[in-house]
């Protein structure tokens, strides 16, 4: 083949690998999001113990099968690609490999293909297949408030951790290890389970004082974990409100919503111009 033609093999396969607004390309991405479900779902059935043993076989042939699929493609994906390295220590490039790996290493360390699940990860993919930029900007959104929110919430959940160890403390001296309590990393962990209001039951406190005491972590439960909520919730309406700089404050009514081209609020009249 010579170098004019190869070219426009890898064009051509460029376009149908790595954009999707071909039909072709979307066909393409379309079929490689149902083979990484099919192969998830393999690893899955895989991990239930009466099914490896009736259809063993027909797994490892799966395996290897969707394994030398994904390997293909990653190959092709380095073939055609101009900057080669940058694609293989892209995210999606790590995430690819990573893909193949597990059924090659599983020849060695029996088990190990059940990190083939990681595979579920390439289906981010379907955010470029069909172009959701208003769900990518939420996503946006959504970072923006968390960075905004990080050091509040930060704070929280440090005091958070010096609770659970007073609260667990707390507990290890008044129910001690004859009712379950063995340690305070033990007690630390009844201390979480309650807090978060979870409660699973495996240990409890048996006398008056630890079950009162119970009580009162678990009614206090309750009102911490409206704490990261409301952080998120006013991080999340600011970020929303300063994506969109024509929502302007009015200063008569303090009420948002108005049009992109109001002079005036819609609600009380107000002169928007002399906000600022």
């Amino acid at each position: 083949m010579t170098p004019s033609r190869q070219q426009a093999l890898k064009n051509h396969l460029y376009n149908i690998i790595f954009k999707a607004d071909t039909p072709k390309g979307k066909l393409f991405d379309v079929v490689l999001i149902w083979t990484i479900l099919a192969s998830v779902a393999l690893v899955i059935l895989e991990s239930v113990t009466e099914y490896r043993h009736d259809y063993q076989l027909w797994f490892l042939i799966g395996e290897w099968f969707f394994t030398i699929v994904f390997l293909a493609e990653y190959l092709l994906r380095i073939y055609i690609v101009r900057r080669k390295k940058a694609y293989i220590f892209s995210f999606f490039g790590i995430i690819d490999l990573l893909s193949v790996l597990p059924t090659f290493i599983a020849v060695l360390l029996p088990g190990a293909q059940f990190l083939m699940a990681i595979r579920i990860l390439r289906l981010m993919r379907i955010f470029r297949i069909f172009k959701l930029s208003n769900y990518l900007a939420e996503a946006e959104l959504l970072r923006r408030a968390l960075l905004a929110s990080s050091r509040k919430i930060l704070v929280f959940f440090s005091a958070i951790a010096l609770l659970v160890v007073v609260i667990g403390s707390a507990i290890y001296v008044i129910e001690g290890p004859q009712h379950g309590f063995k340690d305070i990393p033990t007690s630390i962990y009844w201390a979480v389970v309650t807090l978060t209001t979870v409660g699973y039951g495996d240990i409890s406190p048996q006398t008056s004082v630890g079950q009162f005491f119970a009580s009162i972590v678990m009614v206090l439960g309750y009102s911490i974990i409206a704490v990261p909520t409301g952080i998120m919730t006013v991080a999340l309406s600011q970020a929303v409100r300063k994506s969109n700089p024509s929502d302007i404050q009015c200063t008569s009514c303090q009420r948002y919503n108005h049009d992109a081209d109001a002079s005036f609020c819609k609600y009380c009249g107000q002169d928007l111009n002399i906000n600022g």
